[in-house]
């Protein structure tokens, strides 16, 4: 139960982001968006290639640095995890929960039902995420997640 609540608490994390990024117009979130999408924001004046390079990097950032720093934090010191399979389990099923409420929730309600992530003068390109990206996101969820906690897990179980 508590992994689920870890993993509830990095969706959280991830939806302040979203809304957080979204706050002064959905274009500041633009990265998120296919390369049309973010080339007809930068034609529309809307945003800028810098804008869209830095906010790319602070996302990320903001994103994957509590991949890599909390949720190890919490597996080994507040969870106890002392074994490479314990650590990988828990971490997959961490990030597991983060990624397909991403999938779900994120994704294939809040991006593709509402009108909630629309960037005017761009709704001729939607649907917003293309179903290779789509594909590619479900496999990074699945397949990723689970190679970045064995990867984690491997490290610490070396040092």
């Amino acid at each position: 139960m508590v992994l689920i609540l870890e993993g509830l608490a990095l969706c959280l994390w991830l939806l302040i982001i979203c809304i957080a990024g979204k706050a002064n117009g959905n274009e500041r979130l633009v990265v998120f968006y296919e390369p049309e999408v973010q080339d007809r924001a930068v034609e529309l004046g809307l945003t800028t290639k810098e804008k869209i390079r830095n906010t790319s990097m602070l996302v990320s950032v903001l994103l994957f640095l509590p991949l890599m720093t909390v949720v190890p934090f919490l597996v080994y010191k507040y969870n106890g995890a002392e074994t490479f399979l314990e650590a990988f389990v828990q971490m997959t099923v961490i990030y597991l929960v983060m990624g397909l409420f991403d999938r779900l929730f994120i994704d294939a309600f809040w991006v593709q039902r509402t009108k909630d992530w629309i960037i005017p003068g761009t709704e001729d390109l939607m649907p917003y995420i293309h179903r290779k990206t789509l594909i590619l996101k479900w496999a990074g969820t699945l397949i990723g997640f689970p190679l970045l906690a064995a990867v984690i897990a491997w490290i610490y179980t070396m040092i």
